[in-house]
């Protein structure tokens, strides 16, 4: 990826899947997922949702979106992002990608 210019926007995304091995219903799995999601939004300023494995009550797939003026910060935000996420003890990390949006020029 390249180097920001004047005037550029980074978009960059990060999946999280998540595995929360307590939860035996949709109500505890929301219990444990809210607060990621919420946290994420509150404290790092970002787009954040529950995305996928919505009808699995261990399964949670967490999509993140940042929006950056420069490369450098989307990836100090999406290094926060993921710190806070896999700092939930009740959840265990399965995988995290990042994918990112290529401005056309």
């Amino acid at each position: 990826m390249d180097g920001a210019g004047a005037g550029d926007m980074i978009a960059a995304a990060v999946r999280f899947e998540l595995f929360i091995p307590d939860c035996h219903t949709l109500k505890q799995k929301r219990a444990v997922v809210r607060p990621i999601v919420d946290g994420l939004r509150r404290r790092h300023h970002v787009s954040s949702a529950e995305v996928g494995e919505l009808d699995k009550w261990q399964r949670a797939d967490i999509g993140v979106a940042v929006v950056a003026g420069t490369e450098a910060h989307a990836l100090d935000v999406l290094g926060e992002v993921e710190r806070f996420v896999w700092s939930f003890p009740e959840v265990q990390v399965l995988a995290a990608h990042r994918s990112w949006l290529e401005e056309d020029s």
